[in-house]
């Protein structure tokens, strides 16, 4: 089987669950690696992080510009009219990651997908529809982009979901964070929501909030 390319940053000890974090438009998976230390996860978090790079694509919005995408993005409206066939298969090459984790051993309830601006489209996708259940979802400064078409798995329907946005992100803006927000809520998922004084980004004050979370959901603490 044929996987993403991934940058992968291994813990201390043999690894006992994982963090898949999907990158932005045009970025790659470089882009979150320096965040892992400034995490400092508990001493019992033996986690492996997998930062996939999308494949190379000609993006509409930026003049047919080939970067890494993980799917089309046709209009800068805010409904944000995207490539939903494409975002799918992206989601599907995820579950091919996920798969590869539980072949090294790690058990899915001890796997968090996470994802900024459009990764994290593809990870609401991607672990809202995974058959088996996963240990939560992290979703930065994005949308929900398939609430239409989105088949929910039932072993994730009580997902646990952090999602933090920025209120000046003129990328993104704040009500698309929102309206994905209440639109899970409506499907009744625990959703975590929480607003920062920042643009399109992820500033200081998120980092200890994300590496609590991740305590919770992966090291018990």
């Amino acid at each position: 089987m044929s996987y993403l390319p991934c940058v992968e940053i291994e813990p201390n000890a043999p690894a006992n669950s994982a963090v898949i974090w999907l990158h932005g438009l045009g970025a790659d998976g470089n882009d979150f690696a320096p965040l892992v230390p400034q995490l400092q996860l508990p001493d019992s978090c033996h986690t492996r992080f997998v930062f996939p790079h999308a494949p190379q694509i000609p993006v509409t919005i930026n003049g047919g510009m080939v970067m890494r995408a993980w799917y089309d993005i046709r209009e800068m409206s805010i409904d944000r009219k995207v490539d939903v066939e494409t975002l799918k298969a992206s989601a599907g090459d995820v579950h091919r990651l996920i798969e590869r984790e539980l072949e090294r051993g790690i058990a899915a309830e001890r796997i968090v997908l996470a994802g900024f601006s459009q990764g994290g489209a593809v990870a609401y996708e991607a672990a809202l529809s995974y058959e088996q259940r996963l240990g939560g979802l992290l979703v930065l400064s994005s949308y929900l982009a398939t609430a239409d078409s989105l088949v929910r798995a039932p072993a994730n329907q009580t997902l646990p979901v952090l999602i933090q946005h920025g209120v000046h992100d003129p990328v993104v803006p704040e009500v698309l964070g929102q309206r994905a927000k209440a639109q899970l809520e409506t499907w009744g998922y625990p959703v975590r929501y929480e607003r920062y004084s920042v643009e399109h980004g992820v500033c200081a004050e998120q980092i200890p909030v994300i590496s609590r979370w991740l305590g919770q959901r992966l090291c018990g603490e």
